[in-house]
């Protein structure tokens, strides 16, 4: 886990930039270190007054037991830095029309952060393309296959086939992705094809219709604190099916009047980490000023966290 003495530099840092307390004593726990990663697009000024991720860290740092800071696309090595992510905990990442800019080998080491146990990702609305998402879904689909194909006696030579073009959308009668192709021959030798996910859905729009939220886990540690159904009166609408690997956990379901559902808050993990997914959004629809959304962010920082160790 995040070492003491990193997790210090990290609240420094926080403090020289943001101006927080750092009122956590020996005989305290130590902060959640909680980085929002934000692309700043111009457009947010629409539905906030100082960008996205700014009101979502203003927030959260409200909030007892978490330090936070808040970075964008701008900020050294994109928002990546090695001083930016020391000691950060949980990495809430909010990317839209310039995801293209972090490529996999930037998002390499958040990943491996993930599997080790030492960091957590939630990736918000549009981040369902952000490259760290997108990689955490292809190694958590590369980790379910070795699972599936490690058979006593078998000889499987396995190859992994990415969308052809990244950031694509699949046609509704498209195969669901990931799925696996899988050939056998006379020498006992099989061969396997992973598709790996598309990380999108068919069918998106952007015309502001209210959504009814539905917590499907009321116990789980996410949901504490939520009415059971709750109200988002804008918000973009993107409809199943996800291409993504099939969650560990469904928290949350969405719909609308006209129809449409989607899963809207998913739980995978990843080697000894974890990747949420929470759906509502939109940088012109002021979705994260709700306060049950604002309170689902709170308790998924806080879940999600390493244990301290």
């Amino acid at each position: 886990m995040t070492p003491p003495d990193t997790r210090r530099q990290f609240l420094r840092a926080s403090a020289a930039g943001l101006a927080l307390p750092l009122a956590a004593t020996a005989a305290d726990p130590m902060p959640v270190g909680v980085v929002v990663w934000d692309e700043r697009q111009p457009e947010q000024r629409q539905a906030y007054e100082n960008f996205l991720g700014n009101h979502i860290a203003d927030h959260l740092r409200r909030r007892p037991g978490l330090a936070v800071r808040s970075v964008g696309i701008e900020d050294a090595e994109k928002g990546l830095s090695e001083g930016i992510l020391r000691g950060c905990d949980v990495l809430i990442w909010w990317g839209h029309r310039r995801q293209a800019e972090i490529t996999p080998r930037m998002a390499e080491p958040l990943v491996a952060r993930i599997k080790e146990g030492t960091l957590s990702l939630i990736a918000l609305h549009s981040a369902h393309w952000a490259t760290p998402f997108v990689e955490a879904m292809y190694e958590r689909t590369r980790l379910d296959a070795a699972r599936r194909l490690q058979r006593d006696g078998a000889k499987v030579e396995v190859a992994y086939a990415a969308p052809a073009v990244r950031y694509t959308l699949p046609k509704p009668g498209d195969r669901l992705t990931p799925y696996t192709e899988l050939r056998k021959f006379l020498d006992g030798t099989e061969r396997a094809t992973v598709h790996l996910p598309y990380c999108c859905f068919p069918a998106y729009r952007t015309d502001g219709r209210p959504s009814q939220v539905r917590v499907l886990l009321p116990d789980h540690p996410i949901a504490r604190g939520l009415p059971a159904r709750f109200e988002l009166p804008r918000t973009e609408m993107y409809a199943e099916p996800f291409h993504v690997p099939e969650p560990d956990e469904v928290v949350l379901e969405e719909r609308w009047a006209t129809g449409e559902w989607f899963r809207s808050g998913m739980v995978w993990t990843l080697g000894r980490g974890r990747v949420f997914y929470f759906r509502p959004g939109h940088e012109t629809y002021p979705v994260f000023k709700e306060a049950p959304v604002l309170q689902l962010l709170e308790n998924a920082v806080r879940w999600l966290a390493p244990a301290p160790g």
